[in-house]
């Protein structure tokens, strides 16, 4: 990339001649009146107006092209893209060419309160064949008022304004002098004006151009791939993506619970089309092939959001990491869902997703992973590769937590990986409320708070102050509804049992099968002894991810 300096006139020069165009998934203009007005006058006062971003072309532009507005088509060969810059470029040009129907720009010469010129924007409408306000079209009547329309600055037309000059003076040749004066100088200023940009080599790949356009860019509304992929698509289909994501929304209710549906959907195509879930990929995309496989994207989120549910991921709020989401919902789109065929198809399914909540694969180079398992994990469930080739597979590479990891992880609330899988562990089994025994549900997950099995207070009061960090883990957090957390409060385990032993007619042993859909022992608890209580949980956590990850379908 390298920083250039252009004069307005040679930037006019190049709009001109058609040698320099917008890529279509520039937005259209956006400026409203004041803030050309404002715009002009930092030009007309000197002051710095920023720097554009401008892609070289040689040959095919890499981007679907539009010229700027009010701007003729090209006449010779495009030999730049105008990546940023486009609000600024274009109401240069069209102000100076008098091209907006509804408004005419005038350097206002001797402003209120203001020392020197500034540019100003008066109103316009068409009456009966004439345009209104009349004087704006009277040289002389401009003049009185001490305005000099922006169009005589146009560096395009060198001889407009003279005739305007020996209207405005009324053949008085000292006024002539003085008005022909004050128009030289601030042409002078605006052709000679450098608008400075950064240039963006021939050579740039097409990926990169778009990254650094979005980083670059200075819009008030930044664009994003997803904007820019949404006008390349509407570009070369005339299909709006805006519509298959709204439909997708319609069609998948579900999948909102877990992630945002346009760059997922751009995930899932991208990995149909054997390309990485990436910026990178998204912008590969084939559009016709896209649309020809909506169908399939949708079917396959849908077995997806099934596939989820059935393994107790209800909500993006408890899952490890989104990194699964669109590979298992492009595997479902082409895997068997029947007989010996289906089951095979849903433990293998079933042992890469709980893999990936469980060890550390998609920790880091995401795209690069999923990508990798993605290929492996297709040709195995179609019976072409063996399931240990799949990477996440690897025992050595990526091993299951031990025993102290499970003890460390953090309060699930955080958005660590480790420490929402385990309290995931509870979900899938059910996890039942200790007082009123409701299952968690899809529906009613949202409503139940995170609960210390055992009270950070008491552990503090019991253990000393070095266990007071201890508390706030995965392994003493469970879910139970808002009206039972207030319940149990910051009771002991004892206390709190033996209360829910006396309130429930149904005993002892129906509390004891609640405790273990959360994969807890009652005795432990009973015994408030959290040492022993943390080795067991730790040892059953580890029994189920094993079981998960192997791909059978565990439950307390």
């Amino acid at each position: 990339m390298e920083a250039r300096n252009r004069s307005v006139k040679d930037w006019f020069a190049k709009i001109r001649m058609g040698q320099i165009v917008l890529p279509s998934f520039q937005r259209f203009e956006a400026w409203g009146s004041n803030e050309i007005a404002t715009f002009l006058t930092s030009i007309i006062r000197g002051l710095p107006v920023g720097t554009a971003l401008v892609l070289g072309v040689s040959g095919n532009p890499l981007f679907r092209w539009r010229t700027i507005k009010g701007a003729p088509e090209p006449e010779e060969g495009i030999n730049e893209l105008l990546l940023d810059g486009q609000q600024r470029l274009t109401a240069l040009w069209r102000s100076l060419k008098d091209d907006y129907p509804d408004k005419t720009f005038f350097v206002e010469l001797e402003p209120e309160n203001e020392e020197e010129p500034r540019v100003v924007y008066v109103a316009r409408w068409e009456k009966n064949g004439k345009r209104y306000p009349l004087w704006a079209n009277n040289p002389d009547e401009c003049w009185k008022r001490k305005y000099i329309p922006v169009k005589l600055l146009d560096p395009d037309n060198e001889y407009e304004y003279l005739k305007w000059v020996d209207e405005a003076a009324q053949d008085d040749l000292k006024v002539a002098r003085e008005i022909e004066r004050e128009i030289y100088k601030l042409r002078e200023k605006i052709a000679n004006y450098n608008i400075p940009y950064l240039y963006l080599s021939d050579k740039t790949k097409r990926e990169v151009a778009i990254d650094i356009f979005i980083k670059l860019n200075t819009n008030l509304v930044r664009l994003t791939p997803f904007d820019i992929i949404v006008a390349e698509m509407e570009e070369e289909t005339g299909e709006s993506l805006h519509e298959y994501v709204n439909a997708f929304r319609r069609e998948v209710p579900r999948i909102e619970e877990y992630t945002e549906p346009s760059t997922f959907i751009l995930s899932v195509a991208s990995l149909l089309q054997d390309k990485p879930p990436s910026q990178k990929g998204f912008f590969q995309i084939d559009f016709s092939k896209f649309i020809e496989e909506w169908n399939s994207i949708v079917e396959g989120s849908k077995a997806l959001t099934e596939f989820l549910e059935e393994e107790g991921v209800f909500d993006n709020q408890r899952l490890p990491t989104e990194s699964v989401l669109a590979p298992l919902a492009a595997l479902w789109t082409e895997a068997p869902r029947e007989g010996d065929h289906g089951g095979n198809t849903r433990t293998i399914l079933r042992k890469y997703m709980w893999r990936a909540f469980f060890t550390n694969r998609y920790d880091k180079s995401v795209p690069t992973a999923v990508f990798q398992d993605y290929k492996i994990l297709k040709k195995v469930l179609k019976g072409e590769e063996k399931p240990e080739n799949v990477p996440i597979f690897d025992e050595q590479k990526y091993p299951l937590p031990t025993k102290d990891q499970l003890k460390s992880a953090r309060w699930p609330k955080y958005r660590d990986r480790l420490s929402r899988a385990i309290l995931l562990l509870s979900i899938r089994g059910g996890a039942e409320d200790l007082a009123n025994g409701s299952k968690i549900s899809p529906e009613n997950i949202k409503y139940r708070e995170y609960h210390h099995v055992y009270p950070a207070k008491w552990i503090k009061e019991n253990y000393g102050n070095e266990y007071e960090e201890k508390a706030n883990i995965a392994l003493n957090c469970i879910l139970i509804t808002w009206k039972t957390n207030r319940i149990l409060s910051s009771k002991d385990p004892l206390t709190y049992l033996k209360e829910r032993c006396n309130a429930n007619f149904i005993g002892e042993e129906e509390i004891r099968r609640r405790l273990k859909t959360h994969f807890i022992d009652f005795e432990y608890l009973a015994k408030n002894n959290y040492d022993k209580f943390l080795e067991y949980r730790a040892e059953n956590a580890e029994n189920a991810i094993r079981e998960l990850c192997i791909g059978k379908s565990w439950l307390p």
